[in-house]
């Protein structure tokens, strides 16, 4: 199949595991391109067997703010026509999906066929979409598509509670390469460990793009009370709004020098394994993709009990779940599993195998494969 993919190209999830899933489709011997305003960041180093086409947005005076929507839409309508694509799939719905519908419309002018999936990520049904100003837009742009995919039951439940969408959706989990996202060797972890840590040390982790809805606050203060307990150091990558404030709370507590900032990173794979937990504090998940990476380095994952989570953690099985903002609660867990080491060894084998037995790409991959085949064979409307 020839794919066009659209993606928000940031370090978001939604972009992470769009850029993952056309890595993945272009192994099993796809034709994929990558439609957006810039390359993204996992792409890179990719450019042999991954096409990448920008879309350009001119400013002209009369225009305050860009048109990207119409931009992408014309880009859309052209790289599908010269390349011969069999359908675009998109990736959070506002405003990818309404220019992936521009698209296919014009091309229909042209007695061409473009149907178009698109997949719903989180925050553009639970934040985006639910802004009044957006909801008849979204509703619209689920509606129209070819396909509509979620990336977790919860996610689906919601959306069809808020949106009551005309469309099915079909529920197609997050993924993980567990060969890429795999443990280390005891040797190859230990060099890696010394570039952050003593040996005696434990190495927590937080990955995300340092938005209020990631709690970055709470992360401090979770290693804080840890780093009281025990010897420590917290690895935070990424970047965002919330950084500054991450780096005020550490310094006004002593323990800067404690925590590595990181920035963002391009090879978490590389970095996730150096860790015994990771820290994801967040007021709300669709379905937790940084927990899943982790969990398939063999690292368990204390979280909150929000959104699409508990679908991938089993609490006292696979990783811990608290409520938000239960600082107290999340420090106590993460110090309880890093002092048990029978426990946390217990826990860290079912992280790992619960990424391997249920998400690894080779199971989720194909069933996306399996509903473009099913959209290219005949109405959207005949999906279960």
């Amino acid at each position: 199949m020839k794919i066009g993919i659209t993606c928000y190209p940031t370090y978001g999830g939604s972009g992470v595991v769009a850029t993952e899933l056309g890595i993945e489709l272009a192994a099993a011997g796809h034709q994929v391109h990558f439609i957006a305003y810039s390359q993204p960041f996992r792409l890179r180093g990719r450019e042999q067997d991954i096409a990448f086409h920008e879309v350009p947005v001119s400013n002209y005076p009369l225009f305050e703010y860009p048109p990207y929507d119409l931009a992408l839409a014309t880009r859309m309508a052209e790289v599908a026509a010269y390349y011969e694509l069999d359908l675009l799939h998109v990736h959070y719905a506002i405003p990818h999906s309404i220019s992936a519908y521009l698209a296919r419309e014009m091309l229909a002018r042209q007695s061409r066929r473009l149907p178009f999936i698109t997949t719903l990520h989180g925050t553009d049904i639970t934040l985006v979409g639910l802004d009044h100003s957006y909801l008849p837009i979204t509703r619209f742009g689920i509606d129209e598509s070819d396909g509509v995919t979620a990336i977790s039951n919860y996610l689906k439940e919601k959306t069809i509670q808020e949106f009551h969408p005309e469309r099915p959706i079909e529920v197609i989990p997050n993924f993980v390469n567990c060969d890429v996202y795999m443990p280390l060797n005891d040797a190859e972890r230990a060099a890696g460990r010394a570039r952050y840590a003593d040996p005696e040390e434990k190495i927590l982790v937080h990955l995300s793009n340092f938005r209020p809805v990631k709690r970055t606050a709470d992360v401090i203060r979770i290693f804080g009370r840890i780093a009281r307990e025990l010897p420590a150091r917290l690895l935070m990558i990424g970047d965002g709004p919330d950084r500054s404030a991450a780096e005020w709370i550490a310094h006004r507590k002593g323990i800067q020098d404690r925590i590595h900032f990181l920035g963002k990173q391009s090879s978490v794979s590389e970095i996730l394994p150096l860790a015994d937990l990771l820290l994801m504090p967040s007021e709300q998940e669709s379905f937790g993709l940084v927990a899943l990476e982790a969990m398939a380095c063999r690292v368990p994952t204390i979280a909150t009990r929000v959104g699409g989570v508990p679908e991938l953690i089993d609490d006292k099985v696979n990783g811990r779940l608290f409520p938000v903002g239960d600082v107290e609660g999340m420090a106590g867990g993460a110090v309880e599993l890093l002092r048990d080491s029978d426990l946390y060894q217990a826990m860290a084998e079912a992280a790992r195998r619960t990424a391997q037995t249920r998400y690894c790409a080779s199971k989720i991959v194909p069933l996306y494969e399996r509903f473009y085949e099913r959209i290219l064979g005949g109405p959207a409307a005949s999906a279960p």
